[in-house]
This record gives structure tokens, C-alpha cells and sequence, in this order.
């Protein structure tokens, strides 16, 4: 009781329209307010005027004291101009009625104690394409750039070995890697030792799959870990404790993120594919930026054992790939059950290879590609206008409450004792999570009970199998994740990089994103595989094979 209330006290005190300093608690003079002896304590560690001193001490009913003068202040000020209007919409939307499950949380609470890992059944597996004469090319380089399954056939038909695809994709992580700044840790002798075992079981008839780069559910199927890739300082964009990520096609840009590293080794031949991360954003926007194709699975599709926790109700991890197909053999590789991730599921995918487009009905947003459009129409796929409705003002806002209030409780010792003051970006997290610390506990719930309005509104309005729009709209970024549909970005186009000079061959990715409702990822990616079957986008290649490890960025 006296938690909620101190609570209850905190919000009165933030409600925006009456300001903190002149509160009833700022006028009562101190002399009265000290007479009781809790309150003469509270006296001596909030010292200063009456102001400061109510400031403090609703800080204090959250055990939030720690914070200086000028954070308090600052957090004030951000929770009355940004929390205060989403609390209010999200009573207005969850909580006008008293009582009662009309907008229930979707947030489930799984109370199985089972740890026990169900085995696939391997005729759930997808059927992947069998590619034949495959011959290996004369240069490294054209090596680098072949799709996951063209290798895997080199591999198997032993015109290549292991080691030495190692060998390419190691020198090339170590000469293009200081460039890009995307790359934090190379893992050579890891990545040498898991490909002399995969050479050595082919030697004995035994081939485990097409994959041979990544991490943990991937082991089982032949993967080799060459490098531990560039993620955005604490999951925030493309700035890290080495530098800042760039943009393959074109140096001077900036990669976006936090996905940094995963989208720009990727996109430059680095890697054969990696693993991302997306809470808002995180695969969408670095794919658009640096022209990979990328998928951000259904949530819960994939466990996220191993990885650093920002929002556990919105964390997902996908693949990069140079094209669509090779996301779908990524994806089978790593979907399923993690038994130490409670919100990843065994989802019942069908086979994206098998998908037969043709009694697809598709529809466009008003910013889609139209190129996308009437590519996949001349593929028979029934196209239509389409317009995602509801009624939820700001899905913002709401993804702000559930993903910083989220990331603040895994971070709730960073923030209490000040190494928040160390992080790179104070503009950034630091003002962000200040913010999150004076969101009550019912106003995170009402948040959620919004989110699950969005979600039954969008299920009603998503009348069509798939849809196609900008991959990197924001509001639709944020309606995507709430709800947590799957997206493939897939690259559409080129234009000239701004200020870049005249025979340079830097250039801007154009991108677009195929949508489709959660656990249908199936039916986006064999659109986008049918889109990339009539283009080449995908197949470019940024100019870095141009730049030397000690290039100037402006060169």
C-alpha cells in the first residue's frame, strides 16, 4: 500500500499540467513538513530550497535519490513534455472503464518448468532449392559474394573446402574491417579449428547443411564463427567503443543500426550472412542503409540465448543475407524453441520454396515501390491498394514505455551508480532512461493493454497475405514490432550519392520492405524471392574493392 501510493503521489506530482515546483509538497514550508522524523531524514538529504527539496523527495518514494540536481530537473522536464502525453492517451485508450479484461495485456505469462528441447522433425525442414555445375570462380572476391547455397554445393561437391572459405572471408574481415569499423573481434583460430572439423566429417560422407558462419543453433549444422561483428553501443545506433560503422556504397555515410556491423560486413562481401538484432529498427533500418537483404523474423521465432536483453518483449534476432533464398535457409537453421527464452516458440512455418504466389492477394501502401508492385504482378500475384487502419494515436509512444521501462531493469545498477555518465552518446540513452525511471508500474500495464488494442486492430485490418511499403517508416516500425510482424528488406534500386564526385561509384540503396502478418514469414519471403528471380539489386556490389585498409574516408 505505501508503495503504491508513493507512486500514485509521483504521478500527481508529473501530471503536466501543474508544475513539480509549485505542487502543494513546494509550498508547505519545510519547518512544518520536518516535524515528523521521517521527514527530518528525508530534510537532511534533499538540503536546498523548497523546491528542490519536493523534487527530491519524490524521487526518493522510487528510490530514485541518487540522481544529481540537474538530472531531476531534466528528467521533469522530459517526463512532463514527452512521458505525461502518452500516459494520458494510453488511459484514455486501455483504462476508461473500471475493471474488467476488455483490453487485456498481451504480455503471457508461461508458467511451464520444462527445460526439455523438443527435436525438429527433419521432414519439417525447408526444401531448399538443389543447385547443380556449380563451378568455383576464378577470384576470391566472386567467391565472397555467392550465396549461401551456391557455397554450400562448392562445398559439397569438394571444389572448396572450409578452410580455405575461411581463409577468403577472414582476409577480407581484416582488410576491409578497420575501414568500415565494423568489426570488433576476429575469431581466426575458432573459426580455422570448427573449419578443419567440417573438412574432416565431409571427408567421412558426413555433410551437415549448407551454412558455415554464425553461432549457436547454427553449430549443428556446420557453422563456422568467423567474427564478432559491430553492434550500436547498448543496442543504439551505428557508434560503438571503436568508432562508427559506414556504409559500404558509400564511405563518408554513416551505417545506421544498431545492427551495424551485421548489415556493412554483409553488404561487402565480409561474411556470407550474420546475425542481427531489432528492437526498433535494428535490422530494417542498417539493411535499407547498406543494401542487404534482411529479414526480421515473427517474434519469438528465435531464441535469443547468448544475447544482451534491451526489450523482452520486443528483442528479435535475423539474418542478413546478400538475397532473399539465403534468409530463408538462415531463418531454418535457427527457428525454434530455445529452452532458456521463454518467449521463443516452435512456429509451424511452411516452406517458403514451395509458396505458390499466385493465390497471394498483395497489397501496397501509397509509399511502395511500384516497381515491386507490378514486378510480382506480372507474376501473377493478385496486387491491391491497402491501408493498415487503427486507432491507436501514437505507437511511439507506447513502444517508448514498454522498451525503456524493459531496457532500465536490466540496467537499473548502470544507471544508479552514474556509469551512464560514461556512455558515448549522452543524448542518447542516458537522457532516455532518466525518463524511464519515474514511469510508474500502472502506467507501463496501461501501456500495454494499448499495445494490445493496436495488435487486435491491426489483425482485424490486415485483410490481405502480405503487404509492400517502406521498410523504414518510422510510425510503421514501431506498429511492426508492437505487434511483432515479420518484414524482408530487400534492395529495389541505386541513385547517386549526394556530393559524391562524378565518376565516383558511391551510391544510395533504395529499399522496400515486404510485410506479412506474425508466424506467415513464409509467404514474405517468397515474395521477395519471386521480386529478386526478375532483378539483379541484390546481386551489386559496394566499390570498397577500392580502398585500401589506410584509405581516407574522403578518397
Amino acid at each position: 500500500m505505501f508503495i503504491a501510493l508513493g507512486i500514485s503521489l509521483l504521478v500527481v506530482l508529473f501530471n503536466g499540467e501543474v508544475s513539480l515546483a509549485n505542487h502543494l509538497l513546494c509550498e508547505t514550508p519545510r519547518r512544518a513538513l520536518s516535524r515528523d522524523t521521517g521527514l527530518r531524514n528525508i530534510s537532511r538529504e534533499c538540503p536546498g530550497t523548497p523546491d528542490y527539496f519536493s523534487l527530491c523527495h519524490g524521487f526518493r518514494m522510487l528510490d530514485a535519490g541518487f540522481f544529481s540536481t540537474e538530472k531531476m530537473v531534466e528528467i521533469e522536464r522530459g517526463s512532463n513534455e514527452l512521458n505525461t502525453p502518452v500516459i494520458k492517451s494510453n488511459r484514455k485508450i486501455a483504462a476508461s472503464q473500471n475493471g474488467g479484461l476488455k483490453n487485456p495485456s498481451p504480455l503471457v505469462f508461461n508458467p511451464s518448468w520444462s527445460t526439455h528441447h523438443l527435436d525438429r522433425d527433419e521432414n519439417k525442414r525447408f526444401m531448399y532449392p538443389s543447385l547443380s555445375h556449380v563451378e568455383r570462380p576464378q577470384s576470391d572476391e566472386d567467391i565472397a559474394f555467392m550465396s549461401i547455397l551456391e557455397l554450400g554445393e562448392l562445398f559439397r561437391s569438394k571444389k572448396i573446402t572450409s578452410v580455405e572459405l575461411a581463409s577468403i572471408f577472414l582476409s577480407r574481415l581484416k582488410r576491409y574491417g578497420p575501414v568500415l569499423e565494423s568489426v570488433i573481434t576476429i575469431t581466426e583460430e575458432l573459426a580455422y579449428e570448427q573449419a578443419k572439423a567440417a573438412d574432416e566429417l565431409l571427408a567421412q560422407g558426413v555433410y551437415l547443411g549448407d551454412l558455415f558462419f554464425s553461432i549457436f543453433e547454427l553449430k549443428s549444422v556446420g557453422a563456422v564463427l568467423l567474427a564478432k561483428l559491430v553492434t550500436g553501443s547498448l543496442a543504439y545506433d551505428d557508434i560503438w567503443f571503436g568508432g562508427r560503422t559506414r556504409n559500404p556504397w558509400n564511405i563518408e555515410e554513416y551505417s545506421t543500426g544498431s545492427s551495424a556491423g551485421p548489415a556493412a560486413c554483409t553488404s561487402a562481401g565480409l561474411v556470407p550472412f550474420s546475425i542481427g538484432s531489432e528492437t526498433t529498427g535494428s535490422i530494417t533500418y542498417p539493411a535499407a542503409r547498406c543494401g542487404t537483404t534482411a529479414l526480421r523474423p515473427t517474434f519469438g521465432a528465435v531464441g535469443r540465448t547468448g544475447v544482451m536483453s534491451v526489450s523482452e518483449s520486443l528483442d528479435k534476432l535475423g539474418p542478413f543475407c546478400r538475397i532473399a533464398a539465403d534468409c530463408a535457409v538462415v531463418l531454418d537453421a535457427i527457428r525454434g524453441k530455445d529452452p532458456d527464452d521463454p518467449s521463443s516458440r516452435d512456429i509451424p512455418f511452411a516452406d517458403p520454396f514451395t509458396v505458390d504466389i499466385t493465390e497471394l492477394t498483395v497489397g501496397y501502401l501509397k509509399d511502395a515501390e511500384m516497381d515491386v508492385v507490378e514486378k510480382l504482378r506480372s507474376k501473377g500475384v493478385k496486387m491491391v491498394p491497402f491501408k493498415l487502419s487503427y486507432s491507436v494515436e501514437s505507437a511511439q509512444g507506447i513502444l517508448n514505455f514498454t522498451m525503456d521501462v524493459e531496457m532500465l531493469s536490466h540496467l537499473d545498477e548502470w544507471q544508479r551508480s552514474g556509469l551512464d555518465d560514461e556512455y558515448e552518446a549522452q543524448d542518447q540513452w542516458p537522457v532516455e532512461l532518466r525518463r524511464a525511471r519515474v514511469i510508474s508500474g500502472v502506467d507501463y500495464v496501461q501501456a500495454q493493454r494499448a499495445r494490445g488494442k493496436l495488435i487486435r486492430e491491426v489483425r482485424q485490418s490486415f485483410t490481405v497475405d502480405a503487404f509492400i511499403g517502406n521498410a523504414t517508416d518510422w510510425e510503421l516500425v514501431c506498429v511492426g514490432n508492437l505487434v511483432g510482424f515479420p518484414v524482408i528488406v530487400i534492395p529495389t534500386g541505386f541513385k547517386k550519392a549526394p556530393g559524391a564526385p562524378e565518376n565516383s561509384r558511391r551510391r544510395t540503396t533504395i529499399t522496400t520492405g515486404i510485410y506479412a502478418p506474425p508466424e506467415q514469414d513464409h509467404i514474405a519471403l517468397a515474395l521477395a524471392m519471386a521480386y529478386q528471380s526478375m532483378t539483379n539489386y541484390s546481386l551489386q556490389r559496394p566499390p570498397i574493392n577500392e580502398l585500401r585498409p589506410d584509405a581516407a574516408i574522403s578518397g
